[in-house]
Parts: C-alpha cells; sequence; structure tokens
C-alpha cells in the first residue's frame, strides 16, 4: 500500500479498495478514521462497500503507517483536512462521498463545510457533539497520556468505547491497536484536534448527512445527537440499539448498510 507526502518529512498511508466492475465508472468514499486508529479500523466495512464504490482508506498523519508526528506540532483541523484533500487531488478525485468515525466525524463535519465543492454526501458514526468538554478535561487527557501511556487510557476507557457486549478479546485486541501510536502524536493530537469547536462548520453543511449512533452512546444521549443533526439541511439519524459510543467498530455492518442505503439515494 502507498505513501504519499503531504508536506516535506510527512507522509501519511493509503489503502484504495476497487472491486468494482472495471468496465463501469465508479463513485469513490472516502472513509476517516478516529483518534489512535488507522485505516485498519474500517475492516468490517470494505466488504460491504468495495464491490459497489472506490473506497480510499488514510491513516491521518501521525497515526498507523504514517509518519509520527511531534509533540509541538501546530495541529489544526486545517492540516488534517487538507491532507486529505492532497490525497484525492493525488487521485483524481474531485467529488466524493465522505464517512468519519469518532473523532473523524468531527473532521468530516468541518471537511463538508469548509470545502463543499468536493463533499457529495456526508456520513458521521459515533461521533461527539460540535462542543465537546473544558480545558480541564483537554487537560487531564494529554496529562493521562503523557504519564501514563495510550495502553492505559485506552484499557481505562474501552468499555465506554465499545459496550458491554463486544467480546473480550475484541476489546484486548483494540486496545493493543490503539496502543501503537506514538505518545508524541497523541499527547499533540488530544490537547488540539481532540476537543476542537466545529459548532460554526455544522451551521454551513449543505450536502446530505446521515448521522449514526446507539441508544445509549457514552458520547451524547440520543436528543444531544438530534439536537445538532437536526441544524443540517437534508439529514437523517439512525440509531442503533447498545451501549457503545463507537458503533463504527461494534456494529459495522449495520452501519456500513445505512450508509450504502443513504449513498445511493444521494448519488454524484
Amino acid at each position: 500500500m502507498p505513501n504519499l507526502q503531504v508536506s516535506p518529512g510527512v507522509d501519511i498511508h493509503y489503502c484504495v479498495d476497487d472491486f468494482t466492475d472495471s468496465w463501469r465508472a465508479s463513485e469513490t468514499i472516502l472513509l476517516c478514521h478516529g483518534n489512535n486508529e488507522s485505516h485498519r479500523a474500517w475492516y468490517g466495512w470494505v466488504p460491504h462497500l468495495a464491490r459497489r464504490y472506490r473506497v480510499v482508506r488514510p491513516d491521518m498523519r501521525g497515526f498507523g503507517d504514517s509518519t509520527p508526528m511531534a509533540r509541538d506540532f501546530p495541529w489544526t483541523l486545517d492540516v488534517v483536512i487538507n491532507d486529505y484533500v492532497t490525497l484525492m487531488d493525488h487521485l483524481g478525485i474531485a467529488r466524493f462521498h465522505l464517512a468519519g468515525a469518532k473523532i473523524g466525524g468531527v473532521i468530516g463535519r468541518a471537511f463538508a463545510a469548509r470545502h463543499a465543492d468536493r463533499v457529495r454526501t456526508l456520513t458521521v458514526v459515533g461521533s461527539p457533539p460540535p462542543v465537546r468538554a473544558d480545558a480541564a478535561t483537554r487537560a487531564a487527557r494529554v496529562k493521562e497520556v503523557e504519564e501514563q501511556g495510550i495502553e492505559h487510557w485506552a484499557r481505562r476507557s474501552m468499555g465506554a468505547r465499545l459496550g458491554s457486549a463486544f467480546p473480550k478479546e475484541g476489546v484486548e485486541w483494540w486496545i493493543k491497536y490503539m496502543a501503537r501510536t506514538a505518545v508524541s502524536t497523541e499527547a499533540g493530537f488530544a490537547g488540539t484536534i481532540n476537543f476542537s469547536d466545529i459548532s460554526e462548520d455544522v451551521k454551513k453543511i449543505r450536502c446530505p448527512m446521515l448521522v449514526i449512533t446507539t441508544q445509549e452512546s457514552g458520547l451524547a444521549s440520543v436528543a444531544e445527537t438530534r439536537a445538532w443533526q437536526e441544524k443540517v439541511p437534508h439529514s437523517e439519524l439512525v440509531v442503533l440499539p447498545g451501549d457503545s459510543f463507537h458503533a463504527a467498530a461494534t456494529d459495522p455492518d449495520a452501519c456500513a448498510q445505512a450508509l450504502l442505503e443513504f449513498v445511493e439515494r444521494h448519488p454524484i
């Protein structure tokens, strides 16, 4: 799988899954993963999507097989979004469907607002409200990662992330998987991007938007999620059973099917 240099000294790793008929023009879906993840987070989605769509799965800068970032790197949403724009330009894809999970859904909402000409539809899965946490919470999160490591944080928080029904073996896999991130990347990211305020961006989203959450998500209640979802015209809310907040991981089949049905009603 290839890498692309997006700025001096920074490569992002990406994967393209395309099992569509070679003689047909196919649309593209860009999948944006969450914090401490990589393109591998979408393993349950690809079999559903890649037969009908070209699927692009990048590793955000700093994560997965992309270049780790220094602790003092000046993270902004535009830096991350522009990496993805550069990748899609490199692949020659002008317009595409975008799906983001967890913080990928925060990035996705800002992406759709700031690059409306590129995003045909937006799907947001298990993602927090537009405004999240206070300065003290942010500082405590950074301190925990720097002093105790990512695996400690992942193990402490995985119950809420994956819910009560996820298999124990799967929980352990996700803990070890997320713990592969460089601490320097996560400390800088957690103190900035992970608690972004995108309330102004949400007001500017004009593409059709699908939001997926669970009945008892620890990130926000269904009512809280509906409150910001309904601010976007042509948006829909799907509520799955369960108490995980990472629905993209715990319910990949249901989520992918919901995305397919939504996208097929809004072709490019």
